[in-house]
């Protein structure tokens, strides 16, 4: 499943999508960034309620294929220019974490 079929599947707002045909090979749910950095894995969708700009760093050091910002988590305009410079896929959600990380598991098939 890309990452554009998630969105479309979990009726995720796209705010910056650079790479929507990415494959999506999986989640991970986390908000401590420094966790993240070390358990994320490449090509897994990360949700998350954080929204400044070292969510971009830590999705691009990780290799995510898209970060999911649920529970209605809003970013400034800066980070999603950033996520869109920086080739990685940003969505939104009003929806809770862990309603996400289910939707994850059921589409992604893992």
């Amino acid at each position: 499943m890309t990452v554009r079929e998630l969105a479309q599947q979990l009726a995720l707002t796209p705010l910056a999508l650079p790479d929507g045909d990415r494959p999506v090979e999986g989640g991970y749910c986390g908000d401590l960034l420094s966790w993240v950095m070390g358990r994320a894995q490449s090509g897994q969708a990360w949700v998350t309620i954080m929204t400044n700009i070292n969510v971009v760093a830590v999705a691009a050091l990780t290799d995510v294929a898209c970060v999911i910002l649920a529970e209605g988590s809003a970013p400034e305009a800066d980070v999603i220019a950033r996520a869109e410079s920086q080739g990685i896929n940003l969505l939104q959600s009003e929806k809770a974490s862990y309603e996400l990380c289910v939707g994850v598991h059921r589409a992604a098939g893992v």
